[in-house]
């Protein structure tokens, strides 16, 4: 049991800050606000916050980081000059492991691949007072539900999907490093206070309906910006016929429409997870102040009055969803997949079927998939595509192995790969992906964007639930219905499949023998932190440079990206993962996957200084030898996607001033500000057009910086005519100074220093 005393002490003060916020607010409250305004670094509530409009102060009660992002954050925290952290923080080893051969093997040559790495993360967190989660443990998301997630909490994690932990009723937000170094120093943290929507849910699921086909329908409504700014909340009694994984998996896609977070109130399917997971004095916890840990029974009986905007979806109509190709919020119902495939011209045949990921790898997701394994087995069938699972924990992967799922798994010839992200998150060694043929595969991950699995960007990849994605990899068919059509045996009968079953939780409970957690030292001061100079892998960080103090002239266009641009094509995952601890040589990895409205293509821009056409990452460190600094310019919801601060560091790093788009995701339009970087918007998103290939750009109005003060950007076109056009901005006063000051960091090891 990790943290009692902590939850303790959260639920203890919020009978007093829920009443003092019904009397600023003076109206009954969403369990967002109950959570949000407990939360206040501020303490008790004084004044009613405007959604959408003010800044505000957070104290979270803790922070979570996965490897990959782990090692900027927590190098960033060895410059603040902390002895150790001020909340519960934990690492977890799951990004650094390729899904190849098999758990077994995957496992041990990460862990001879990346023992450098793995190393200094244990080192570092032994250290400073930090939990560590060893490689094969589990997925950061499934580890934190299991383990540490509680109703009514607010917590921060270095990962997009952080949001997960709103299964279990928490307000969990996906950040940026430098965000989680902020909170481990024990600062506040700071957010816009969000809009509020509303799902509310009827009915109950059935069939082959399951609640990933929820937030796929969700995304569907709002598209992958449609929660931008907002914290969605779910409810209805739909919402309490869902178990905590499911809630869970709803939460985590909640980031596919970049939603700040999203949460369910607690219920007793969160109180059955409590107990089942070791965590029964939490539930009993709980349960005392249970009135606290939902909104107030008029927001729900009224919700247009107490919410910003309103979607209603009925569970016993929902039909299961395929989501894609390329883009998380493409949703097409089953029933009308053939029908759009053929007139899209996607590849009917299906190559791969995935289980796995943050999103849907719970005990729950392999069993209910395992029911539709256990029938083809039975049935004489085989499957068409290649099969492979990823389980969430080493608690998951041991329950299901002693319940015999994994044997189900591997009779229908399965792969079973590490307790790991796998090829979620690019971290996959797939045969022949290097021709770059054009393929289909079926996943139950949360993004599909191109190249993101296999790096191929003529794979197709569509997202489903994890039972479906068994129906579709037995037949091997994009176009199948399992509710509808039938299949032909190995006696050559036709056979239908039965709508899956699954348990809720483990009949028999959970268990295992290694989780894979190691304790830190309980003082920390004597244990070494070793970053060799010359590692390839790791790098200590200089401190980035203050402001000049001067308006920026004479930049240089370094490029115009065209269309979609997230966090995977400014800074790639799959094989750039093990640099991640290493700025200078990710840095080579800078925007190499934005397409150059100028040419169309990938990784080739105009280098103005020479007139060749070369690498986004080469031009800027020619610009930068010579003191040159450059802006990047962008379309719209420029940054989705992962929350990884990388997009924002590697520009910083080689001397990109600015970043000008139409309009940003919320992460990464946070992490340019931590890191002293320009973030701005187009006020007029027609002069997108206005900028050419070889223009020279000004950034004016910088000396008289303020909040809701638009900049000027002087534009200087290669035949010496000019166009001047405004820039907006969101940054507030203390924006400015992480601006001033070079980045947020250089703040905190200044307060440190006094």
């Amino acid at each position: 049991m990790f943290d009692l005393a902590m939850i303790k002490a959260v639920y203890a003060r919020m009978d007093e800050r829920i009443a003092a916020t019904r009397k600023v607010v003076n109206r009954p409250l969403t369990l967002t606000e109950k959570i949000l305004y407990s939360h206040l670094t501020a303490g008790d509530a004084t004044a009613a916050y405007s959604r959408g409009k003010d800044y505000v102060d957070f104290n979270p009660d803790r922070v979570a980081m996965q490897d990959a992002t782990a090692q900027m954050a927590l190098l960033q925290f060895m410059q603040a000059g902390r002895p150790k952290v001020a909340v519960p923080s934990t690492v977890h080893c799951d990004h650094l492991i390729t899904a190849k051969a098999g758990a077994s093997a995957d496992l041990d040559f990460a862990n001879k691949e990346s023992k450098e790495v793995y190393d200094f993360l244990a080192s570092v967190s032994d250290k400073y007072g930090i939990g560590f989660w060893k490689p094969g443990a589990g997925i950061i998301h499934q580890v934190v539900l299991e383990n540490y997630a509680f109703p009514g909490g607010m917590m921060i994690g270095t990962d997009s999907h952080t949001v997960n932990a709103g299964g279990l009723g928490m307000v969990a937000i996906g950040v940026g490093g430098a965000d989680a170094c902020d909170v481990m120093a024990g600062l506040p943290w700071e957010l816009k206070f969000p809009k509020l929507i509303g799902v509310k849910l009827t009915g109950k699921l059935s069939g082959w309906a399951s609640p990933k086909d929820v937030i796929l329908k969700v995304a569907g409504i709002l598209t992958v910006k449609g929660g931008t700014g907002a914290i969605v909340e779910y409810f209805g009694d739909g919402a309490l016929n869902l178990s905590c994984t499911g809630k869970g998996t709803i939460c985590n896609m909640g980031a596919e429409i970049g939603a700040t977070t999203s949460t369910f109130g607690y219920d007793e399917s969160m109180e059955r997870y409590l107990r089942a997971t070791g965590r029964a004095e939490v539930a009993d916890a709980a349960n005392a102040i249970k009135q606290h840990l939902t909104a107030d029974a008029e927001v729900y009986a009224n919700p247009e009055q107490y919410f910003d905007q309103i979607i209603e979806i009925n569970l016993d109509t929902l039909e299961p969803h395929l989501n894609g190709p390329f883009t998380p919020d493409l949703a097409t119902p089953i029933s009308q997949m053939k029908e759009e495939a053929v007139k899209n011209n996607w590849p009917l045949k299906v190559e791969w079927g995935l289980i796995g990921s943050c999103t849907n790898s719970s005990y729950e997701d392999l069993s209910r998939a395992a029911s539709i394994a256990k029938q083809a087995v039975e049935k004489g069938l085989k499957t068409k595509a290649q099969f492979g699972i990823n389980p969430g924990s080493e608690q998951v992967r041991f329950t299901a192995e002693r319940d015999g799922l994994l044997k189900t798994f591997t009779d229908l010839n399965a792969m079973v790969f590490t307790n790991a992200c796998g090829p979620c998150i690019g971290m996959w060694d797939r045969e022949g992906a290097e021709k770059g043929e054009k393929n289909t595969i079926v996943h139950s991950f949360n993004r599909n964007f191109a190249k993101r699995a296999d790096g191929n960007p003529n794979t197709f990849a569509f997202v489903t639930s994890p039972e479906m994605v068994a129906a579709i990899a037995i037949s091997g068919d994009l176009g199948f219905n399992p509710i509808t059509d039938t299949l032909i045996n190995d006696k050559g009968e036709a056979v239908k499949l039965d709508a899956p079953i699954g348990d809720e939780l483990p009949q028999k409970g959970f268990a295992v023998e290694d989780a894979g957690y190691q304790a830190p030292a309980e003082d920390g001061s004597s244990v070494n932190v070793a970053v060799s100079p010359t590692s390839d892998r790791l790098q200590l960080l200089d401190p980035f440079a203050a402001w000049e103090g001067t308006n920026l002239t004479g930049l240089k266009l370094l490029i115009k990206a065209k269309g979609k641009c997230t966090t995977d094509h400014i800074s790639m995952a799959g094989p750039w993962l093990k640099y991640r601890g290493h700025l200078d040589n990710i840095s080579n990895n800078m925007l190499i996957g934005a397409v150059n409205f100028f040419n169309e293509k990938t990784d080739s821009v105009k280098n103005q200084l020479t007139g060749e056409y070369q690498s986004v990452p080469k031009v800027q460190r020619q610009y930068k030898a010579q003191g040159i600094g450059s802006i990047v310019v962008g379309d719209e919801n420029y940054g989705e996607g992962s929350s990884r601060e990388h997009a924002a560091m590697e520009p910083r790093h080689l001397g990109v001033r600015a970043v000008l788009v139409k309009s940003f995701a919320r992460i990464h339009e946070t992490n340019l500000k931590k890191q002293g970087m320009l973030a701005l918007t187009f006020a007029n998103k027609e002069d997108y057009n206005k900028l050419l290939e070889d223009d020279t750009i000004d950034i004016v109005g910088l000396t008289e910086f303020a909040p809701n003060t638009p900049l000027t950007l002087v534009i200087t076109h290669s035949d010496g005519s000019k166009d001047e056009i405004k820039v907006n901005h969101t940054y507030n006063d203390q924006q400015i100074e992480w601006f001033k000051a070079g980045g947020a960091l250089n703040i905190i090891r200044a307060s440190v220093a006094k």
